[in-house]
């Protein structure tokens, strides 16, 4: 075997494995933020209540997938958190704003509360807002011109809204009453805005990639890849018909909205994968050139085999041990 060819090959498999994760997991609970102030005082503590024992450690899958990405692509890395210096820099001040909003909202008396709330919005929003414009830039290659520059506003929009859709339809599973009802309500305004958001995305991107164009729209590779915006379309239409259907508050199909969005977003990381193989930076920095030595990549491999299985067991533990209906959450 050969392993230069392939160990960088099993890092970037992570890479995309863990930050698919982390825009699924902490995605949801990021939503919920932004939608806080839409609901009042006791069902704003039932939403807190719902991702509570779980918004922390959704974030584990970021900082494994920067540690990835600075240890193994240690040349991307350089060049890509160079070039992201400032909205990586925005994403932090917002998540230490969200953190100490989340803990002290919970003590704040009555005339603070709402303060602490805005906070935990503003800061959940911000971090929606600077994903999608890092990702944006990143998809462009970093590009100056004025097309790569709105196409990273077009993912900066995107990101939040399919954060919102994912919160509503986690919500529609994890509350219920009037609530439940509100979030189903939620799901149905931000379907609209993340299908409108995604098309355009979808019809962009080729045309501010010359190689994204090569690569799904020549034969026989738009017969091979045509499945994933298939599905994707399917998933977003059939998660628009269960909202339409009372049958959704059921217990048997509260969770198929969010499981139908977790599926796009799936699909959706396929494309983005299949679009830039084989670079870490598109056009300019492939897998193999980004790679750190072999030994680093083979004593990494070792630590990834023993951490991965732990964070995984960790968080399946965790979502079975909170699961069922939110409450409020308190501190003793």
């Amino acid at each position: 075997m050969d392993w230069n060819y392939w160990l960088p090959l099993v890092f970037l498999g992570l890479l995309g494995f863990s930050m698919t994760l982390y825009v699924v997991l902490d995605g949801f609970d990021l939503g919920v933020g932004m939608l806080l102030p839409r609901a009042d005082g006791d069902e704003q503590n039932v939403m807190v209540g719902s991702i509570g024992p779980f918004w922390d450690a959704n974030e584990t899958w970021l900082v494994l997938g920067v540690g990835v990405l600075f240890i193994v692509f240690p040349h991307a890395h350089n060049l890509i958190l160079g070039q992201l210096y400032l909205p990586v820099t925005f994403m932090l001040f917002a998540l230490i704003a969200r953190g100490a909003a989340f803990d002290f909202r919970v003590k704040a008396d009555d005339n603070h509360k709402q303060l602490w709330n805005i906070t935990f919005m503003l800061g959940s929003a911000g971090m929606a807002l600077a994903q999608g414009w890092m990702l944006g830039r990143y998809i462009t290659a970093f590009g100056t011109d004025m097309g790569d520059y709105l196409f990273a506003l077009g993912i900066m929009a995107t990101v939040p809204a399919v954060y919102a859709l994912l919160a509503a339809c986690w919500l529609i599973a994890k509350t219920e009453g009037a609530l439940q009802q509100k979030a189903r309500l939620w799901a149905h305004q931000a379907w609209w805005p993340v299908v409108l958001c995604l098309l355009l995305i979808s019809l962009a991107t080729p045309w501010v990639s010359p190689t994204v164009f090569a690569r799904w729209f020549t034969l026989p590779n738009l017969l091979w890849l045509l499945p994933i915006p298939v599905l994707s379309v399917l998933c977003l239409v059939r998660a628009k018909q269960l909202l339409y259907r009372d049958e959704v508050l059921q217990p048997t199909r509260m969770w198929q909205p969010f499981a139908l969005v977790i599926a796009t977003l799936v699909l959706c990381a396929l494309g983005l994968g299949i679009s830039l193989f084989p670079y870490v930076v598109i056009d300019e920095m492939t897998v193999w050139q980004a790679a750190a030595t072999t030994p680093t990549l083979v004593v990494t491999l070792i630590g990834v085999c023993i951490t991965v299985p732990c964070i995984i067991a960790y968080s399946i533990f965790a979502y079975w041990a909170f699961r069922g209906k939110a409450t409020n959450l308190t501190y003793g």
